[in-house]
């Protein structure tokens, strides 16, 4: 990577409403960039950056972040969103003088896009979904056309565009970017939090519901959907030789009262715990109580927050054998992989796993050896993103 010789002014643009991982996704990289040197400027209806850190957000949000309407409703007005947002980067632009625009790419948002270019100043797209297709998948979209032109122009209009994995990356250059514009930059974590603190504070949170010492632990952390197939886990709970396995659930999620009942229903509820969703301040140590940590499903493009909390604890993962995953994953080196949708194929890799402890561990600290090469950190994300408008100026 080539090294950063200056430090910036980065005007930050997001339009994330939600308290979830995008938001955590958003908060990690500011707080990185400030590590790093550099001057954030958070421009957003509902700021997420660390108040501690200095942050010089807009002063906007709390309705924001609280109201629920109709998603046609919504839609309209994530349309109208970019009149606020011009406004708002114009004043910001003003008052912050930036060297550059870094966006988290949104549906129907072109805001990034016009300001940049009436200001003359280089915009930096962080994309983590292909937006207009997922939507449409969940037909959740009623204005496709127009989101897709939108797409369009603001993916082939970015100087830079950043998605998390190279099949994201591909996706994306369908949707009109630019080839030669995207630098893939995968999520992160930050090792520095996993210490011996943490261990103990896992081993204290692991007494506190009766898991003994010698237990095998299998985890999640996340917000839980249907989709994430954590029946898988549950299931194989009642497999030959898992008796002594108990599950850690932590988050919430429409999928936690089906998975709690499965494992009533199959008589295994009492190996169950559900933690309920943590800051991300408190999700080393949650990480920490595991021994395998599972990605039981996953999309096809994304880069996993999970995984990378997974291999900065020393913890092996479990995940789906699928090209997204592979980028990350060697199977058997640092982490486990078994066949995507193959809940036969979970367990069976999962009790392999839990049946030589031995070397499961030394599949997570292998997971952690490859982060730390790889740079797979916050701050190594802020380097790259720097990196990248580096080698547009010059």
């Amino acid at each position: 990577m080539v090294p950063v010789t200056r430090r910036y002014r980065i005007l930050y643009h997001h339009r994330i409403r939600a308290e979830d991982g995008q938001a955590m996704h958003v908060r990690e990289l500011i707080r990185a960039l400030r590590e790093e040197g550099h001057e954030v400027h958070e421009c957003a209806l509902v700021p997420k950056g660390d108040t501690e850190g200095g942050s010089n957000a807009e002063p906007v949000g709390g309705f924001w972040q609280r109201v629920r309407l109709p998603r046609v409703a919504t839609e309209v007005m994530e349309i109208a969103y970019n009149r606020t947002a011009m406004r708002m980067l114009e004043s910001a632009c003003d008052r912050f003088r930036p060297d550059f625009i870094y966006e988290r790419h949104a549906l129907h948002l072109f805001a990034g896009l016009r300001v940049a270019r009436r200001r003359r100043l280089r915009l930096l797209l962080e994309v983590n979904s292909p937006m207009v297709d997922e939507m449409t998948r969940l037909r959740l979209l009623h204005f496709r056309r127009r989101a897709a032109r939108v797409e369009r122009e603001v993916l082939g209009g970015a100087d830079r565009v950043f998605p998390v994995t190279a099949v994201l990356r591909d996706w994306l250059v369908r949707c009109g970017a630019d080839p030669a514009a995207c630098r893939v930059v995968p999520n992160g974590a930050d090792p520095a939090r996993y210490g011996d603190t943490t261990r103990a504070e896992a081993a204290a949170l692991r007494r506190s519901r009766g898991v003994p010492a010698t237990a095998p632990v299998i985890g999640f952390v996340g917000y839980m959907r249907d989709w994430h197939r954590l029946d898988f886990a549950v299931d194989a709970l009642g497999l030959p030789g898992m008796d002594q396995v108990h599950l850690c659930l932590v988050g919430e999620g429409p999928a936690l009262p089906s998975v709690v009942g499965r494992a009533q229903q199959l008589s295994v509820g009492d190996r169950v715990h559900v933690f309920p969703a943590v800051p991300p301040r408190e999700v080393p140590k949650h990480v920490s109580m595991f021994d395998v940590g599972m990605i039981p499903a996953i999309n096809p493009y994304s880069s996993p927050l999970k995984l990378f909390d997974y291999f900065a604890a020393g913890v092996a993962a479990i995940a789906p054998d699928q090209p997204n995953v592979r980028e990350s994953v060697t199977d058997a080196e640092n982490g486990i992989l078994f066949a995507a949708d193959d809940g036969d194929a979970f367990g069976s890799r999962l009790a392999a796993a839990l049946g030589d402890l031995d070397r499961t561990r030394a599949i997570g600290r292998a997971g952690l050896d490859r982060l730390l090469e790889r740079d797979w950190t916050w701050r190594g994300n802020a380097r790259r993103v720097v990196a990248a408008y580096e080698e547009l100026a010059r």
